[in-house]
């Protein structure tokens, strides 16, 4: 059997967790059409017969201009270093730009093998994209380029034949039935995220984190007590919306998928709490899960 790892890699937006959610053909990565939605690196595992594919999906890399994004760019770095192969996605239907020459120069991929996915076909002019293909062949020659469509999943099986045939023999490193090694509390956090990001546009999103009070796991309806942290007063009110209606509506659609998520019925109590300047206090990317402790390094 072949097995290894996978890091998904790109700028912010281009569809990565799309991606990793159609070629494990269930949701492990929110997905939403704010950028920098993922956070974390995120385990998505992908086993037939013949494969085991770790997939790690990482936060868009971009220029940071808080300290929650030189994290967020760290983890995709990180994670860059210590993987069997790589999947670099970029979106073919923008031409490069300053955006894509960033990401080059700050990601050495050396000596690992590369999988380029150019995502979006779907809205890309095709001597435009083969353009934008011949680019990154001149920076990666020995890349092996697809072009896909992450929304539809066209052309995502070739992404997972390409993989199994790079890959080395090795173990399987999960059970079969596992496809990620997020826990519950995680998945809950990220649920509650992205029904807030699905629900709120311009600057507000990006200044959102989640904090899990408490659970009662053992309870049926499941108490789940959660905090939405902003990093302004005006925040606040925004999330609260008019009389609260749009707090209402976060919580409905987050208890539902979190009900889908854990099979039984819950209570969702979600408040909204404000912590100035969270994103760039390290304190505060600690508790919040976008940072280890130096111990833990």
């Amino acid at each position: 059997m072949k097995s290894g790892f996978v890091a998904i890699l790109g700028r912010p937006n281009v569809g990565k967790s799309t991606l990793l959610n159609h070629i494990l053909n269930r949701k492990v990565s929110i997905v939403t059409n704010k950028s920098q939605t993922t956070r974390n690196a995120i385990k998505g595992i992908y086993t037939d017969e013949k494969v085991q594919i770790v997939f790690v999906d990482t936060p868009g890399i971009h220029k940071p201009n808080q300290l929650l994004g030189v994290e967020m760019n760290n983890m995709a770095y990180r994670t860059s270093h210590d993987v069997d192969a790589i999947i670099l996605v970029v979106d073919a239907s923008l031409p490069f730009g300053k955006g894509d020459q960033y990401l080059l120069d700050h990601l050495a991929l050396k000596d690992i093998p590369l999988i380029i996915v150019f995502n979006k076909i779907d809205k890309a002019r095709i001597d435009k994209a083969e353009a934008l293909k011949k680019t990154y062949l001149e920076v990666f020659p020995d890349a092996c380029c697809i072009f896909t469509v992450a929304t539809e999943g066209f052309n995502v099986e070739e992404i997972v034949g390409q993989l199994t045939r790079i890959l080395p023999e090795g173990p399987m490193y999960y059970e079969e039935e596992t496809y990620t090694d997020q826990d519950l509390v995680f998945q809950i956090k990220e649920i509650i995220r992205e029904k807030i990001l699905q629900n709120l546009s311009d600057e507000v999103p990006h200044s959102i984190a989640i904090y899990i009070d408490n659970i009662e796991w053992e309870e049926n309806p499941m108490p789940i007590k959660a905090s939405i942290i902003v990093e302004k007063e005006s925040q606040k009110g925004i999330v609260i919306g008019a009389n609260g209606k749009r707090i209402k509506l976060i919580g409905s659609k987050a208890r539902q998928s979190i009900e889908a998520l854990l099979k039984k019925h819950v209570f969702l109590d979600l408040l909204v709490k404000v912590d100035e300047n969270w994103r760039d206090t390290d304190s505060a990317l600690i508790k919040y899960g976008y940072k280890k402790p130096k111990d833990e390094k």
